[in-house]
């Protein structure tokens, strides 16, 4: 293999029975028995368990975030901090996810970040100190970076003719999971006997259930699906990532939207509660924010696949946007419900990206380039955004400012969803 190909994973990937040719155009039927013809079927539950566990490591700590400091003796700037580690290890790890892939196939990769999300997430209540519940927070957050990555590729192996549906089931489970943490994480807690240390490891049982149906057979299978892994197919060129404006533009719209997410997430809250707003349906409007994201996750990217251009829809979710915003500037106690329902919606450019991601490439190998690309170099672009809102909102002493960056933002997502949303692919430009 060369070195700038990826070992993707994809139904025909086990050894052929037969010399015989597929048609053009047609995936090989897949070999290996009747595990091989349920392969599919098991790759989709895969998924969707996966995609369920990608956010409760991250949520269930932001619901018990207040007992986890006072139970390690943590500082209110090292919370701060622990907050914007997310961000940072999908970018680190999120760079490792083709390089791994090509040596062990996506499968096999997912599969171990799977495992490491659930080690990760038992063992940091109970690792001792800050400095063991960072690291298995890293732990946890390096399995979920590396599977981020590699769900689009996964998606483009095995259903390439279903980008759109299987990108919108993934979404909507991983926005499920995403509320469901958020939701439950404190009533376990307290049904559990009320330790922030078991209502946070218990999230683990739901990472080893996710690892088991890559165990049966798409984490050994290495190879490409369909007529790509024909031996008469001549090779492709390498994708040179970074010289494509395509792949350029699919970041910049992915690290702003991240952007938006994060400063939703963080801030949104606090913006209605010093508007007036009591702390109990403030959580609950945040709440409503994030369901919005589980249908619409699974609606959007069955839109978007059946589109040319996928650039009105970024004009679309980007304008809701603006309106939720100028709504929280003039308004944001009297319309507070219509203000969470725009956010949500705005906040849905995620499933759009992640459609645009595989549909911009004409192979699994360039879908994974891009994947890495886009999400490493936009989460990356993402961190300073919560950061730079906290402290407009200290200095400024309200919410005018913060607002305001948050409106000027979105004028750029626009932008760059447009340039990301055109026709073409990235194979075409490098």
């Amino acid at each position: 293999m060369a070195d700038d190909d990826l070992a993707t994973l994809g139904p025909a990937a086990g050894p052929r029975t037969t010399p015989t040719a597929p048609a053009p155009g047609a995936p090989e039927p897949p070999a290996g028995g009747p595990l091989a013809r349920w392969l599919p079927r098991i790759v989709t539950v895969g998924l969707v368990l996966a995609a369920l566990n990608l956010r409760p490591a991250i949520t269930s700590l932001g619901a018990l975030l207040e007992e986890v400091r006072d139970g390690l003796g943590m500082s209110g700037t090292l919370a701060g901090l622990l907050t914007s580690v997310p961000p940072l290890c999908f970018a680190v790890f999120g760079f490792a996810a083709p390089r791994l892939a090509r040596r062990w196939g996506p499968g096999a990769v997912v599969c171990a970040g799977m495992a490491a999300v659930a080690v990760g997430v038992a063992v940091r209540p109970y690792a001792g100190g800050t400095g063991g519940f960072l690291a298995g927070s890293a732990l946890a957050l390096a399995g979920i970076a590396v599977s981020n990555v590699l769900m689009p590729v996964v998606i483009k192996s095995w259903f390439p003719d279903r980008v759109g549906p299987m990108t919108g089931l993934y979404s909507m489970a991983l926005a499920l999971g995403t509320s469901l943490a958020a939701a439950l994480t404190v009533p376990m807690t307290r049904a559990l006997g009320g330790s922030w240390r078991t209502g946070l490891a218990v999230w683990a049982a739901l990472a080893v259930v996710a690892v088991l149906p890559w165990l049966a057979g798409p984490a050994r299978r290495r190879g490409t699906a369909g007529p790509a892994a024909d031996p008469a197919r001549p090779a492709e060129p390498p994708v040179r990532i970074a010289s494509s404006p395509t792949a350029w533009a699919l970041a910049v719209f992915f690290g702003l939207q991240a952007t938006a997410a994060y400063i939703t997430m963080g801030w949104m809250p606090q913006i209605f509660r010093d508007a007036g707003v009591s702390a109990g349906t403030a959580g609950v409007l945040l709440a409503v924010t994030m369901a919005m994201g589980v249908p619409l996750s699974f609606v959007l990217p069955r839109l978007a696949s059946r589109m040319r251009h996928q650039g009105p829809l970024a004009v679309l979710l980007g304008l809701c946007g603006l309106a939720g915003y100028a709504g929280l500037w003039l308004a944001p106690a009297a319309g507070a419900w219509a203000w969470a329902l725009l956010m949500g919606i705005s906040n849905c450019a995620f499933p759009l990206a992640l459609t645009m991601i595989g549909m911009r490439s004409t192979s699994s190998a360039g879908v994974v380039k891009l994947s890495a690309f886009a999400q490493s170099v936009g989460y990356l672009i993402s961190i300073p955004g919560p950061l730079l809102v906290g402290t407009l909102y200290q200095h400024s002493g309200g919410w005018g400012l913060p607002i305001a960056l948050m409106a000027g933002l979105m004028v750029p997502q626009i932008a760059v969803g447009v340039l990301a949303g055109r026709d073409r692919r990235i194979e075409d430009e490098t």
